[in-house]
């Protein structure tokens, strides 16, 4: 059985790796890049064709994925004259792999219906070194027919895929899991520089909390900066997790849910943005805490 020809939007850190790994497994790739240019040169070399616009791509693809940073750049791809939803035919399946407002996502999915064609939210965990070797966690939700369709596509992505029902109860999820991380992220950033303002060693610190209940994946990511000196563990920056927080406190506005823990991590990333941590990877919070309590 001939393999479905891709469409793929969106080559930063994450999409060139999806990319990359489509390539290697033999997909023909239609692709447009958002940023840069030479992931997508990168592609082009490999044998993927570059296309105009993204109606182009789209009516060049049985799959449209996009894999973008906001929910705005999602939606500017996908409406206009020359966006995705233009150059749609009856059958085909986008996919947004970003992690975006659920809102936005059920609004989108009822255009591209419009065309006959289906929506789905698949938004992404793990790294893009998983992403090379087709280890991504992959959150999908959607119609189930339009699932099992491309679940074949998403297997050779991820190595757990999950389909989670509605349309936009991926990127809710996603939301939560994210909100959850960054809280507890944030959290140890915080203790670690409680330990320095102490006088307290990071290591007899990292010890005691990890030989209890507290011991978790996130704590060692912000331990292998805080302690070890390498921030790339965890290669997400704080601009993203500030966005990802702060899509979490709008679903929660839409919901008329008044969170209150997210409310301290949306204070501290933005607060480190503001300050020009930008680019900077989420386990080096814990210089953004150091500082704040030097004396």
């Amino acid at each position: 059985m001939s393999k479905p020809k891709i469409g793929f939007i969106g080559l930063g850190l994450m999409g060139a790796a999806m990319v990359g790994r489509l390539q290697s497994l033999g997909y023909e790739l239609t692709v447009m890049g958002n940023v840069t240019r030479p992931r997508i040169d990168a592609a082009v070399a490999a044998g993927a064709t570059e296309a105009a616009s993204p109606a182009e791509l789209a009516a060049a693809s049985d799959i449209v994925m996009l894999c973008m940073d906001t929910s705005e750049s999602v939606e500017k791809r996908m409406r206009g004259e020359d966006g995705v939803i233009a150059g749609l035919t009856p059958g085909t399946i986008v996919i947004d792999f970003g992690t975006s407002l659920p809102g936005s996502t059920k609004d989108l999915g009822a255009e591209v219906a419009e065309k006959g064609a289906t929506y789905l939210d698949a938004p992404l965990g793990r790294t893009p070194s998983h992403a090379v070797d087709g280890m991504l966690n992959i959150m999908c939700s959607g119609d189930k027919a339009a699932f099992d369709k491309v679940e074949p596509v998403l297997k050779d992505l991820g190595e757990n895929v999950f389909h989670l029902g509605a349309l936009g109860n991926g990127h809710t999820i996603k939301l939560i899991n994210n909100f959850f991380a960054m809280t507890t992220a944030n959290a140890m950033a915080e203790a670690f520089a409680m330990a320095d303002r102490a006088g307290v060693g990071r290591q007899d610190l990292y010890d005691v909390m990890s030989a209890g209940p507290l011991k978790s994946g996130m704590m060692d990511f912000i331990k292998a900066y805080g302690i070890d000196g390498d921030p790339d563990v965890l290669a997400f920056s704080v601009r993203n997790a500030a966005k990802d927080v702060g899509y979490y406190g709008k679903m929660a506005e839409d919901l008329g849910a008044a969170t209150i823990m997210s409310k301290c991590a949306r204070e501290a990333l933005n607060t480190a943005v503001d300050q020009g941590m930008g680019d900077a990877m989420v386990p080096e919070m814990v210089d953004f805490f150091a500082r704040r309590f030097e004396k």
